[in-house]
């Protein structure tokens, strides 16, 4: 079973992470697995976590070996850029003891992610050594919910392939979405909506 990292992250994932992960260690191999499991893990931090409702991974692309996790925890970390996609960007790079995923001699690496990354994750994505990125909802779709995304080019998509980032769009999306309504039903923070100002 993968360990992930605490004391050497800069974010450390909150107890019951380990505890909802402890039965989801097979390879996810399909990109819908891999997608169900993000989402479910999104879902688990707004019924059970204390963040928001966005939740990320990092695989071996070829094997669908779960490398990291991470989830939205800008709240409980009084922490703008704790979002999903960097926590688990940062702990995969602590899991594989280099700050480049890209690196000679390691599996190439996948994000999966319950949304399109916003403005600041997109920025993350080729610093981080990826070579593909799947998406469930779309950045839209959080807008629609209140989240500020931030000022993101609309070729974004384009900008990624020509950095060798393979990008897969609206994997599971309208199972994504319901994360969003779940947290607006619990009345979840929505923070920073500096859109418009």
């Amino acid at each position: 079973m993968t360990s992930f990292p605490s004391a050497a992250s800069p974010f450390n994932l909150p107890g019951g992470v380990e505890r909802f992960l402890r039965d989801r260690q097979t390879p996810a191999v399909s990109l819908r697995d891999r997608m169900q499991l993000v989402i479910r893990l999104a879902l688990w931090n707004v019924e059970q976590g204390p963040g928001g409702p966005f939740g990320a991974a990092v695989f071996e692309s070829d094997t669908g070996a779960l490398v990291s996790v991470g989830v939205n925890l800008v709240t409980v970390t009084n922490c703008s850029h704790a979002h999903a996609e960097m926590v688990a960007l940062a702990n995969a790079q602590q899991q594989v003891r280099s700050f480049d995923l890209g690196t000679p001699g390691l599996p190439p690496y996948e994000l999966v992610t319950s949304c399109e990354p916003c403005a600041m994750c997109f920025g993350a994505i080729p610093l981080s050594g990826v070579r593909s990125l799947v998406c469930g909802a779309r950045s839209e779709d959080a807008e629609a919910f209140g989240f500020d995304e931030g000022a993101k080019a609309k070729n974004w998509v384009t900008a990624l392939e020509e950095r060798g980032i393979a990008v897969a769009r609206d994997v599971c999306r309208d199972e994504a979405m319901v994360v969003f309504e779940e947290y607006r039903k619990r009345g979840g923070l929505i923070y920073n909506p500096r859109r418009g100002r």
